[in-house]
């Protein structure tokens, strides 16, 4: 299924990893063009040699999304380089796990910073231009563990469940100038991250779940894809979930 992106153009945070790359990739074979930020050159590369391999162009841009002048650097590259952006995925994310009484004030800042603060940061330098121009989309990707919770998670719990917050407040802000804002929440996706946890945690995760599986990055990509185009004009504000069942909230 196409969804009418030919020409639109992508800004994906965290676009060099698991669910990122998968986002990028997608976008970009609906006729996107796409640009990430980057820190790793090696994962940049990584990224656009698979992406080289499929046919699709990738712009990269260092930025540190944690720094709000970097930020804002970044959203002029990108519209030099490309054009206005359409399309907003903040999907950057690190985890920093222990229990709350072993969390240091670093690791809280860390997640803090990367995972909620940085939705401020890159969307704050777009936000006027999608509105001038009567059309944008903005989705914030959080997880399931920003709406149950998880133990050793109290900053990136909180930081997830903080971009939905985000979401709801922003998407009643702008809903009336054409710009949709939406979160979607992931379970467990078989990322390189997820699979390299030991046999048996995995498959005592995947017990969890009802449909009996991990996720595939390329179906949270795909959810992502129909938020961005005008078949989905009518959602707004929503946090959608993409779990398998694992969490019916």
């Amino acid at each position: 299924m196409k969804f009418g992106l030919t020409g639109k153009v992508a800004l994906v945070t965290g676009g060099t990893g698991g669910i990122g790359s998968a986002i990028c990739e997608v976008l970009a074979e609906e006729g996107c063009k796409v640009a990430t930020n980057y820190r790793s050159e090696e994962k940049l590369a990584s990224l656009t040699d698979r992406m080289k391999d499929k046919g699709l162009g990738i712009a990269g841009f260092r930025c540190d999304i944690t720094n709000d002048g970097e930020c804002e650097t970044l959203a002029q590259q990108v519209e030099e380089a490309l054009g206005a952006v359409d399309i907003l995925v903040n999907n950057a994310g690190i985890t920093r796990d222990t229990t709350f009484r072993k969390m240091t004030g670093d690791k809280w800042r860390a997640v803090i910073d990367t995972n909620l603060n940085s939705a401020y940061n890159v969307t704050r330098p777009l936000i006027e231009g999608m509105m001038a121009r009567g059309y944008g989309r903005i989705i914030n990707i959080s997880s399931i563990n920003g709406q149950k919770g998880q133990i050793g998670q109290t900053n990136y719990s909180a930081a997830k469940a903080g971009l939905h917050g985000f979401t709801m407040a922003l998407a009643q802000e702008v809903a009336r100038k054409g710009v949709t804002v939406n979160t979607v929440s992931p379970g467990y996706v078989a990322t390189d991250m997820v699979m390299a946890v030991p046999e048996n945690i995995r498959n005592a995760i995947i017990a969890q779940i009802p449909v009996g599986r991990l996720g595939e990055p390329a179906e949270i990509a795909r959810l992502i894809a129909y938020l961005a185009s005008d078949s989905a004009a009518f959602v707004t504000g929503a946090d959608i979930s993409i779990n398998g069942g694992q969490h019916m909230g």
